[in-house]
This record gives structure tokens, sequence and C-alpha cells, in this order.
């Protein structure tokens, strides 16, 4: 897959010859440098942008554009102001269908909202938002569930208690899960395999396997080695960096 953007007749290489093959019920994090084309990714395999050269399939179908069967959650949670939790969660669908009403309950009780289903957006903390936000994403039983950055507005003790939330009910649904995020921790934390692009263009620099039991500790001996190995990567793609810039010099 490649991706280019023209911008005042100047073309830009955003991503370049990614190929990826995710299976199903996986929890991938895809992390890498400012500018290397993480949520340009997303967007892609969301169906939100379909000017792109290659080829995409999801399930064995090729992605033409949005729809139910990928779930979007975004940097903020972009909720209904004027609706509560478990009506922003039906979002267009109606609570008096009682399949609608089970299932809304059922998300409810799965992100730990219970007592809060009548509560305006307002009316909750930021952690408690992007739970609603995930909910509504998964009424439809989506194929797979596409994050962009939705903790990095979080607190550090609210962030790790997401973290533990998603994971949860991730373990629950199983549900295919692409993370994109820029904090190294998270990425250990969270996933089967971490996704490390590099910039200028975006492409696949390393895939790493993380073969740790949940829950994990940072503290580990084996999570540091995970997190080591990930960062020199990074310090490589730096190095790589600074030698393209310094070439014409």
């Amino acid at each position: 897959m490649n991706k280019v953007f023209t911008t005042s007749g100047h073309s830009v290489h955003a991503l370049q010859n990614i190929n990826l093959g995710i299976k199903e019920g996986e929890f991938i994090t895809v992390i890498g440098p400012s500018g290397c084309g993480k949520s340009t990714l997303l967007r892609i395999i969301a169906g939100l942008d379909t000017d792109y050269t290659g080829k995409l399939s999801l399930a064995g179908q090729p992605v033409l554009g949005p729809g139910i069967d990928k779930g979007f959650i975004f940097q903020e949670p972009r909720l209904f102001p004027w609706l509560t939790v478990e009506k922003n969660i039906a979002s267009d669908l109606s609570l008096h269908d009682p399949n609608i009403r089970r299932k809304v309950d059922e998300l409810i009780d799965l992100v730990k909202l219970k007592g809060f289903e009548n509560a305006y957006p307002r009316e909750l903390s930021g952690g408690m938002a992007q739970r609603v936000s995930i909910a509504r994403a998964l009424l439809r039983n989506p194929k797979v569930l596409l994050l962009d950055e939705p903790f990095g507005a979080l607190d550090a003790f609210t962030r790790s208690h997401m973290q533990e939330a998603l994971l949860d009910i991730w373990n629950k649904n199983r549900t295919t899960m692409i993370f994109v995020t820029h904090d190294i921790d998270e990425a250990v934390v969270l996933a089967n395999r971490i996704v490390i692009l590099k910039p200028r263009p975006g492409e696949v620099r390393s895939v790493v396997h993380v073969d740790l039991p949940f829950p994990r500790k940072k503290s580990s001996t084996s999570f540091q080695e995970i997190r080591f190995k990930v960062l020199n990567e990074f310090e490589r793609i730096e190095e790589l960096s600074w030698g393209q810039s310094g070439a014409g010099i």
C-alpha cells in the first residue's frame, strides 16, 4: 500500500510499501515518530481515506469505504452532549428495540459504567467518556476496532486504568484491535505485536512480537527487555533520519 499527498503542487509520500497481515482477534499497536503516517494508516484501514494505491481487505473482502464492520475511536470522545450515556451508545438506534436495549445494557456493564446510564457527557470524566465511545463502537459488533491515540489526553493514572479496561474488553470479546500510540510503554502493555513505522516516507521498520502474559508489569525484566528492543529501533530510525537530512550538506 502507498499513500501520496499533493500539497501546493508538491507530492509527499505519506506511506510506502506497507505490507501487513493481521490475524482475527489480534491486538496490534502501531508506533513511530511524529509524521510517520500512523493516523493516515488507521484512516485508510477504516475506509475513511480511499485515495491510495494497493490493496486492502478485511475478512477477505476489499475495503471500499467506512462501514459498521469497522469501529473507530478518535483521540477525543466525540459524544453528543445532549444525549445520556445509554443514548450515546445507541446513537441512531432505538432503545425501545428489545435487542438494542439488551446490547446497550451489556456494553454498559462491559465498560463498567453501571449506574451512569442516564448521565450526560459533562458529568463524566475523560476516561469514562472514552469508555462510552468504545461501547458505542462495539454496539454493531465490528470485525476490527481502530483506536487513534484514545488515551493521549488522559492523566497517567486514568490512562493506566483505561489500558486495563480496554484489555479486559478485548479479552472478553476478542475483537481485533489496531491501536495507534506514541507511547512505548503503552504499546508494550497492550500488544500481541508492535508495528514500528519510520517516517519520510512512512514505512514498516520492524514488527516486535510481545509474548508476555497479561497483566504486564512494567517493572519486570521481560517487559523492560521488549521496551529496550522497541527503543533501540527508535534510535536507529533517528540515526537514519539524521543521516538522510545531512546527506546533502
